[in-house]
């Protein structure tokens, strides 16, 4: 057997239980500015090495290995470690003072602007932060609906877990305010306790689900008297989610019985169009001469963003991979079937204005197509979601779909529903502006 080329546990926890306060963000971003300088100059070289090499190498023997032997190479070198050393003394620097400001400074959590930045770039390059051990890097947390972190208050009933999607946060759902998704929903739903979880989004979307799963573990034992868990994931959280419970399912975990409906909005179950399309871009330039070096920024992208290819949720969809950390164009998913005893709900949302002007559903809501966020898919990764806990909302984007008062509406009638018998009539509900109609 093929050894895995990444461990797949080795980074599970990317830092301390606690938020990423304003001094690991002046710390984090002094230690990315000094990578970001070594990957440039990098691949600067690389490129002055393919003008040098590539068009003599094949005429002139031994022209391979000039530029190794090149006081060009040698500058290079010294321009390497003169990025790296600086940046590691500055952070090093920075991290001596900030452990001597955070004794006198207790509220030193981040802004909202910066959380939203730091949110993005744990979005797009996130598991290379972990690796790097970065401060930057988010942990896992659980708010509540205020957006205060969640303590240790003893939880009760009926649990609804919000997961945000990518290059998002907690933030997304607007805690707190009246025009959230959640506050309406524990409107309509009082018996509902309503929690919103925070990610690194750029990890691998397994490892991220195995974590949750965890946390959710640790959250039914220390509340014993929680009786429910519902779930409302957007876009990749999703995703985070269906992984959760495929890792519960395999490890027997004590939440999973107590989970009952999960409702994902716009998620990419099989994948979206745009990350493939970012993929076969970078194969290409690879393979055109002198400009292949391009190619490898490419791959500062995240796990998390190259699992959203095809959908991946299982460990074994990239623990064994032979082609390295990108993985393959084709879909090389392993089936991650849906608990029986879970009632899933799937929210597809399309920019097209209506049923009558729909195009080919290339891209849909402009990230995902309808058919991914259906969990539609010939074969063994079809979800076989019942027709009617399926709903088509046109005239939406893929953002608004977390906060559109139509979809925000579906969300808590199918909540509402969840708690009587659904008459499964092999429906799909579709709605239009100003219309709602039922087609069968």
């Amino acid at each position: 057997m093929t050894k895995p080329r990444h461990q797949p546990h080795r980074f599970r926890q990317p830092s301390a239980r606690r938020p990423v306060s304003r001094f690991d963000f002046i710390e984090g971003i002094a230690r990315l500015a000094a990578s970001g300088a070594v990957e440039i100059t990098d691949l600067v070289e690389g490129i002055h090495r393919e003008i040098v090499v590539k068009p003599f190498e094949r005429v002139i023997p031994g022209w391979s290995g000039y530029w190794d032997r090149s006081i060009s190479s040698k500058v290079y070198c010294v321009v390497r470690k003169a990025m790296s050393f600086s940046g590691e003394a500055t952070a090093t620097t920075l991290r001596a003072l900030n452990s001597k400001l955070e004794r006198y400074e207790q509220n030193a959590d981040l802004p909202k602007t910066l959380k939203l930045l730091n949110n993005v770039i744990n979005g797009v390059m996130g598991d290379h932060l972990v690796t790097l051990h970065s401060p930057l890097a988010a942990p896992m947390l659980v708010y509540d609906r205020y957006g205060d972190l969640h303590c240790e208050t003893q939880l009760s009933g009926r649990v609804l877990l919000m997961v945000h999607g990518l290059c998002m946060s907690y933030l997304s759902w607007d805690p707190g305010q009246a025009s959230g998704m959640g506050e309406h929903i524990v409107y309509a739903e009082p018996d509902v306790t309503l929690l919103m979880l925070d990610y690194n989004t750029g990890r691998r979307i397994s490892l991220n689900g195995r974590d949750l799963s965890d946390l959710l573990e640790e959250l039914v034992l220390k509340n014993p008297q929680i009786t429910q868990l519902d779930f409302v994931g957007h876009s990749m959280g999703g995703l985070i989610v269906r992984s959760a419970m495929f890792c519960a399912k395999q490890e027997g975990r004590s939440w999973l019985p107590l989970a009952k409906n999960l409702i994902c909005l716009a998620a990419p179950h099989h994948g979206a169009v745009l990350e493939r399309i970012g993929f076969y871009l970078q194969q290409t330039i690879s393979k055109i001469p002198i400009a292949g070096n391009l190619a490898h920024l490419l791959d500062l992208r995240s796990a998390g963003i190259i699992d959203l290819r095809h959908g991946s949720v299982r460990d074994d969809d990239w623990e064994f991979l032979t082609e390295g950390r990108m993985g393959r164009g084709s879909d090389f998913r392993r089936p991650a079937p849906l608990p029986a005893n879970v009632n899933c709900f799937l929210v597809a949302v399309t920019i097209d204005k209506s049923p009558q002007t729909a195009g080919r559903d290339i891209l849909g809501d402009g990230l995902v197509n309808i058919s991914s966020a259906l969990g539609e898919h010939p074969g063994d990764h079809d979800l076989n979601v019942p027709e009617n806990h399926k709903a088509v909302f046109y005239d939406v984007n893929h953002m608004e779909a977390q906060f559109h008062e139509r979809v925000r509406e579906q969300v808590i009638r199918w909540l509402g529903m969840s708690q009587r018998q659904i008459d499964v009539r092999g429906e799909r509900i579709i709605s239009v502006p100003d219309v709602r109609v039922e087609a069968a």
